[in-house]
């Protein structure tokens, strides 16, 4: 009996192991832009280990970034047993679900969970609709994402990127509008009131948007939000460094980037770059050189000096 006990033991570990890879496979087909084998790859974990949630959810937006949304829904409703926090309500590789009357009832099962697990949150609704700004402000990323990928490998843009590029433009300009309207209505979103995924809807429609007074605008209640810890800092310095950018000057937190002659990515020029780890520092945000080596792998090497 021990024997066999063992022999079952090392056969749920193979498995297991199996299915870690499957997934691993399936993530880097999916990055490559292969849906339909990532697909694949995903239902086989799935198949060996269907209480993965993770695999489950990936695959729901595997489905979902190709516009299958019956099966989307149906891998999602099973994912989302073992999913506690709202991110699929932001995640905007589920888009293509957001339109369907299905989306309600995923919306209002994840927010009564999430409430049930960390205390209501005083503005429910309000967090709904700013969840839907964000799932539309980042509705073509995994499309664009592919464009930036075949740009780095051919060295042009591919041909349908453009249209792409003209939606995206369309979504800002009508999620900015819908955000003009839940301000006035409800006020600037807090931690406390919304959540922390929510609250950073109007940060990322703030930042996409094309009018530079828009950011300007808006930065002293980012700022104040960030310092009071009811808002994002991170958003705050990417839309700090960006005016600073777009006004030509130059950024204090090292958030923007731009391709060199060699079509890779390095940030924009730093003011006072020795100390840029102190102005980070201050706001909570991690040392530059792990925060541009993690996002764009970049070796950032100056040496950091602190002002007394």
């Amino acid at each position: 009996m021990k024997h066999l006990f063992s022999f079952l033991f090392l056969i749920l570990i193979a498995q297991w192991s199996l299915a870690q890879t499957s997934n691993e496979a399936a993530d880097q087909l999916r990055k490559e832009g292969k849906l339909a084998e990532a697909i694949e790859a995903y239902k086989t974990t799935y198949s060996q280990s269907p209480d993965n949630w993770q695999n489950t959810y990936d695959l729901a937006c595997a489905f979902a970034l190709t516009y299958q949304t019956d099966s989307a829904f149906h891998y999602l409703k099973i994912a989302l047993e073992g999913e506690e926090s709202l991110w699929p309500l932001a995640d905007s590789d589920l888009f293509a679900l957001a339109g369907d009357p299905r989306w309600e009832e995923v919306e209002t099962y994840l927010i009564q969970k999430f409430q049930k697990q960390n205390g209501a949150l005083p503005q429910p609704e309000y967090a709904k609709q700013l969840l839907r700004l964000i799932i539309k402000d980042q509705a073509l990323d995994y499309y664009i994402d592919q464009a930036k990928a075949a740009y780095m490998k051919e060295g042009s843009i591919p041909q349908w990127y453009y249209p792409l590029g003209a939606y995206k433009q369309q979504i800002i300009e009508e999620n900015y509008e819908r955000l003009q309207k839940l301000l006035e209505k409800n006020g600037w979103p807090k931690y406390s009131t919304v959540g922390k995924l929510a609250a950073d809807a109007p940060l990322l429609v703030i930042n996409h948007h094309e009018s530079e007074s828009v950011r300007i605008k808006y930065l002293p209640q980012i700022k104040e939000a960030c310092l009071e810890k009811e808002g994002s800092c991170m958003e705050y310095a990417k839309i700090q460094d960006r005016i600073l950018v777009n006004t030509d000057q130059k950024q204090i937190y090292g958030m923007q980037f731009r391709y060199n002659a060699n079509r890779e990515l390095e940030p924009f020029p730093i003011q006072d770059p020795e100390y840029v780890d102190q102005r980070r520092f201050e706001i909570g945000l991690e040392p530059l050189k792990d925060y541009l080596k993690r996002k764009i792998n970049y070796e950032w090497t100056v040496e950091q000096k602190k002002k007394e």
